[in-house]
C-alpha cells in the first residue's frame, strides 16, 4: 500500500476545490431555471418530472463508467485532471446553447448533453480530493466542495435577480419568451466552468504515481467490457458503510427533486395566486426563488465550514441528521407562508441540509473505501443520488393528481417528508473504516 499523501494547507485546500465552483454554478442554474425555461417553452406542470430525467440517466451512465476508468487512467496529466476538463469544456458549450433553444425539444435534448458533460467532471473530482488529502483532512476537504457549492450555487439563483437590479428590463425575452436575465445568467456559468477547472488543475496538480502504483496500473486490462466488470466487482465489494448510505440517499434524494422541479409553481401558486407560465406573476416566482435559492445557498456557503468540528466531534451521520431534519421541517413549512420576508426562515434549514448534503456523505463514505478503486466507488454512489431521482421523475407524474391534488404546494410538503425519514435512516449507517 502505498503512503498516505501529505497534509495541504488551507489555502492549497481551496484552489483545489475552486473548479467545484464551476460545476455547481452550473447545476444551480439547472435547479433554479430549468423548469421555468420548460414551462416557458410550452410544458405542462405534470411532465416536468419526465423533461428532467436528463441528469439522473446521464449520472446513472456516466459517472460509474468515468470513474471506473478514472481510476486505471494513466497519462501525462494524471489519472482525474483529463475527465476535468473535457467535462468542463462540454459543459461550457451546453450552457452557451441552452438560453437560446428555439423549442421544448432543443432544450431537453442540451439538457442531456450538459449533464453528460457535468458527470464527467463530478466523480473524478470527489475522487481527487480522496486521492490528494489525507484521511484525516478528508472532512476539511469534503465540507470545502460544499461550500463552494454553496456560494456558487448563491450566484447562479441570484444572477438574474442581480441583473434585474443593475438595470435589465425584468420582462424583456428572447423570442421564444425565454427572459434575458436567464440568457445572461447562462452565458456567465459558461465561462465559469472552464476557468474555474482549469484553475484548480493547474494549481493544485495531482500527484505523481509511485513506481509500485503505475505498474499495478498498466497491468490491469483495458477496455469497456473490463471497466464493466470492475464496476461489477466493486458492488458485490461494497462495503456495509457504502449499502446503508443507499436508504438515506433514497429518501434525501427522491425529496429535493420534489423539491427543485416545483417549488416555482408552488411559490407562484402561494405568493402569487398564478398557474400560468407566461404571466408576470409566474415570472415574479421565478425570481423569488432565485432569491431564496440564493439565500440557502448563502447559508450552506457559511454552514459548510461551521459543521467541521461539528462533524469531528459527533460524526458525520449524526450531524447529517440534525440538518435533515430542520430542512424537512422547513419545506413542510414553506407552502404555508404567504409573506415574502418569512420565506426565508425555512432556507435557513434547507440551506443546512444542503451543506451537509454536499459534504458528509462523502466523509462516511471515503472513510470506508480503498483509496485504489475511489473513483469507481464515487462513481457507483452517484449511482445512489440518480436512482432515486429517476424513481421521482418516473413515479410522481403517475400520483400527481390522485395523490397530490395536482397541487405544486403539496409536493413540496411531500419533499419534507421525504427529508425527515432521510434523517432517521442516516443514524443507522455504521461508520467503520476501511484499513488504511
Amino acid at each position: 500500500m502505498s503512503s498516505p499523501p501529505p497534509r495541504l494547507g488551507f489555502a492549497q485546500i481551496v484552489n483545489m476545490n475552486v473548479g467545484f465552483f464551476g460545476i455547481q454554478f452550473s447545476f444551480g442554474l439547472q435547479q433554479a431555471n430549468m423548469s421555468p425555461i420548460y414551462r416557458t417553452l410550452g410544458a405542462d406542470e405534470a411532465s416536468l418530472p419526465l423533461l428532467w430525467l436528463a441528469g439522473p440517466m446521464t449520472g446513472l451512465l456516466v459517472q460509474p463508467i468515468i470513474g471506473a476508468m478514472s481510476d486505471r487512467t494513466v497519462s501525462r496529466w494524471g489519472r482525474r485532471t483529463p475527465y476535468f476538463l473535457i467535462g468542463a469544456i462540454l459543459c461550457s458549450l451546453g450552457l452557451l446553447a441552452m438560453p437560446f433553444s428555439p423549442g421544448l425539444w432543443f432544450a431537453a435534448g442540451l439538457l442531456w448533453i450538459l449533464d453528460a458533460a457535468n458527470n464527467v467532471t463530478m466523480e473524478p473530482y470527489r475522487a481527487y480530493v480522496s486521492d490528494r488529502l489525507p484521511r484525516e483532512q478528508h472532512a476539511l476537504g469534503f465540507l470545502t466542495q460544499s461550500a463552494f457549492t454553496g456560494l456558487a450555487q448563491t450566484l447562479a439563483y441570484l444572477s438574474p435577480s442581480l441583473l434585474v437590479w443593475w438595470g435589465l428590463d425584468r420582462d424583456a425575452t428572447m423570442g421564444s419568451q425565454i427572459p434575458l436575465s436567464t440568457v445572461a445568467a447562462f452565458l456567465i456559468g459558461a465561462l465559469l466552468s472552464i476557468t474555474t477547472v482549469y484553475w484548480s488543475v493547474r494549481r493544485v496538480p495531482e500527484l505523481p504515481l509511485g513506481e509500485a502504483e503505475l505498474r499495478a496500473m498498466q497491468a490491469k486490462p483495458r477496455g469497456v467490457m473490463a471497466t464493466l466488470r470492475e464496476i461489477v466487482d466493486a458492488l458485490r465489494a461494497m462495503p456495509p458503510t457504502m449499502r446503508r448510505l443507499w436508504w438515506m440517499k433514497l429518501f434525501q434524494w427522491y425529496g429535493m427533486m420534489c423539491y427543485w422541479i416545483y417549488i416555482v409553481p408552488s411559490l407562484a401558486k402561494t405568493m402569487f395566486a398564478t398557474a400560468d407560465a407566461a404571466s408576470p406573476g409566474f415570472r415574479e416566482a421565478s425570481l423569488l426563488n432565485g432569491q431564496i435559492g440564493g439565500f440557502y445557498n448563502a447559508v450552506a456557503f457559511v454552514a459548510a465550514f461551521a459543521l467541521v468540528p461539528f462533524t469531528r466531534r459527533f460524526g458525520a451521520h449524526v450531524m447529517h441528521a440534525v440538518c435533515l431534519v430542520a430542512a424537512g421541517i422547513g419545506m413542510w413549512a414553506l407552502p404555508s407562508i404567504h409573506d415574502k420576508a418569512w420565506l426565508f426562515l425555512p432556507m435557513v434549514g434547507i440551506g443546512l441540509a444542503w451543506a451537509s448534503i454536499m459534504g458528509n456523505p462523502y466523509v462516511l463514505l471515503a472513510g470506508s473505501i480503498p483509496p485504489e478503486r475511489a473513483g469507481v466507488y464515487m462513481g457507483i454512489f452517484n449511482m445512489f443520488i440518480v436512482i432515486p431521482m429517476l424513481l421521482q421523475m418516473l413515479t410522481l407524474p403517475l400520483y400527481y393528481q390522485a395523490w397530490l391534488g395536482g397541487q405544486p404546494d403539496n409536493v413540496v410538503r411531500l419533499a419534507g417528508v421525504l427529508l425527515l425519514a432521510a434523517a432517521v435512516a442516516v443514524l443507522r449507517v455504521p461508520t467503520s473504516r476501511h484499513p488504511s
